[in-house]
């Protein structure tokens, strides 16, 4: 679990770049970070700092003041990595609105710098292995992160991501067949296979989407 900056290192984590979230420290500061579970150290030269998922989430949040020993509130989460919508759920007080929007952006930097940092080639066009373990939360930040709607609570009109009996792959549905099909370009781009199904009974049609693996 990440534990919350000091104020000196939230001013290092609020001063990192909005888009990869590269970071400028000392080296003190950055190894702190990196103990605190906010960046991480990038294998390859020149070896920069990146603020992981829960730092994204740290730069953020309002900065306020705690209490000495007192830890920030834990946003929802799936193995210590920003949830997605993945349909069907309450939108929460932020919304859709521009908080949500800065949110799901920094999620998505996060995921993409996973993958970086776990290449050897360090590239980011397939899902890594906290993806093929969390494939729900995977495709559906994937698909809200396109700016695909996800599904309310009352089956307003969106995707829904649903786990399947099959091991690597999970169904993604929406309102009609350009939104399917819209669905797919998008996990296709972020380097899943995508097959397109209809199920025997309702005869409603489906994604089956699994993570490339090459």
């Amino acid at each position: 679990m990440a534990l919350s900056p000091t104020p000196a290192q939230r001013r290092v984590i609020d001063a990192a770049d909005p888009a990869t979230g590269r970071l400028r420290g000392t080296e003190t500061q950055l190894a702190a970070l990196v103990k605190r579970g906010l960046a991480f150290r990038h294998p390859r030269p020149p070896h920069d700092h990146f603020l992981t998922p829960a730092g994204h989430r740290v730069r953020e949040s309002p900065a306020e003041p705690e209490p000495p020993g007192t830890t920030e509130p834990a946003a929802p989460a799936a193995g210590g990595v920003f949830a997605a919508r993945v349909g069907g759920e309450e939108a929460g007080p932020g919304g859709a609105g521009p908080a949500r929007l800065r949110e799901v952006r920094g999620a998505w930097q996060g995921l993409l710098e996973l993958r970086r940092m776990t290449r050897s080639d360090g590239s980011t066009d397939r899902p890594c292995g906290w993806e093929r373990t969390h494939l729900v939360q995977a495709a559906a930040l994937a698909l809200e992160a396109a700016g695909h709607p996800p599904a309310g609570p009352d089956g307003e009109d969106g995707y829904r991501v649903r786990a399947t009996p099959q091991p690597e792959a999970v169904a993604v549905y929406a309102p009609d067949g350009a939104a399917l099909r819209g669905c797919a370009v998008t996990l296709e781009r972020a380097g899943w296979q995508v097959g397109e199904h209809t199920e025997p009974r309702t005869r409603a049609r489906y994604l089956l989407a699994s993570p490339r693996k090459v």
